[in-house]
């Protein structure tokens, strides 16, 4: 299993080279071409939300993004540490513009990936997502 770990400022300008080194790694791992673009997608709005939860909520640490390559599978986490209350559905102070925005980010994640975990709680959020990999071919 390879795992390659990324940490940036919660600065929407890096969000670009996570989806670069998100899709690289992808194709390195047997993620079919056709589906690399919903991969640079998917990694895009994940990290877009986690660093406007990061502004939002003046936090200085940076975002996560640890991709994972297993046996047939590529899995792509995107961590934040902001503060989600659990039972409401709603972070503390948060305005409904910024929820409404949020919502819909996770709604495009949730169409372009199959495979999306989404977990928070008072410490920090995480989206996982996953796709198939194909097996590599050896050529005699």
């Amino acid at each position: 299993m390879a795992t390659v770990e990324l940490r940036f400022s919660a600065v929407p300008g890096h969000v670009r080279t996570a989806r670069l080194v998100a899709a690289s790694v992808a194709r390195k791992a047997g993620v079919d071409e056709a589906v690399l673009d919903e991969v640079r997608l998917a990694v895009g709005e994940a990290c877009t939300r986690a660093v406007g939860l990061h502004q939002s909520g003046g936090i200085a640490a940076p975002v996560r993004v640890v991709l994972i390559e297993e046996e047939k599978l590529f899995s792509i986490e995107v961590g934040d540490e902001a503060r989600h209350a659990v039972l409401s559905g709603k972070e503390p102070g948060a305005e409904d513009a910024d929820l409404e925005e949020d919502e819909m980010g996770l709604a495009v994640i949730s169409g372009l990936v199959d495979d999306v975990e989404v977990t928070a709680d008072e410490h920090g959020g995480q989206i996982r997502m996953s796709w198939p990999t194909n097996p590599p071919v050896v050529i005699p």
